[in-house]
């Protein structure tokens, strides 16, 4: 069991939070680690005492929105009646929020990380995201309506690369959803 954060603790963990959540808006998922620091009115060792690493520091700029995937996930698994339409919708607002969120998708595939390292920390974004996602995916498939040897590091691999490639698009969002239903759609006409 750990003891209880200092007052101190608290106040400087909430200051970096917030400056790291207004740097990584501006400059994503690469925003520097000293300029978080200096703005907090910290130092670099205090940063990386509550944040021990880069990812560390993006899933808890990210933890909210994850929280709020995670919910929508929940709604629609109880409530579709398509089992494809509510995996489809569910990605479509992933993709969503990490094109309006920079550092989102990062927080889900940082640095290229292989996709059987992507879940190491049971406590990290992409984690929590594959729990609850996890159960839309696999209704699909028992449906037949998405292929067998789909995983959920699959999806997650495609939407961060689609979030990556439109990061500096005039109107990411838009690029992104639009790649996003060509990848669902298939380059086959209708």
């Amino acid at each position: 069991m750990t003891a209880p954060q200092r007052a101190d603790a608290r106040r400087n963990y909430a200051r970096i939070l917030t400056v790291a959540e207004e740097e990584v808006a501006v400059h994503g998922a690469g925003a520097s680690l000293e300029q978080i620091a200096r703005v907090a009115g910290v130092g670099s060792a205090t940063v990386r005492r509550h944040f021990p690493t880069r990812r560390a520091l993006l899933d808890a700029v990210a933890k909210e929105r994850i929280e709020v995937l995670c919910a929508r996930a929940e709604v629609l698994a109880g409530e579709a009646e398509s089992s494809r339409a509510a995996l489809l919708d569910w990605l479509g607002e992933v993709i969503a929020s990490s094109a309006r969120s920079r550092g989102l998708a990062a927080a889900l595939a940082y640095e290229g990380a292989p996709p059987d390292d992507l879940y190491e920390n049971s406590d990290s974004c992409a984690t929590a995201l594959e729990t609850a996602g996890t159960p839309l995916l696999r209704r699909a498939i028992e449906d037949g309506a998405v292929a067998g040897d789909v995983t959920f590091a699959d999806l997650v691999t495609l939407l961060v690369g689609i979030v990556l490639a439109t990061e500096q698009h005039a109107d990411p969002a838009r690029e992104a959803d639009r790649l996003f239903r060509l990848t669902v759609a298939g380059l086959s006409p209708s």
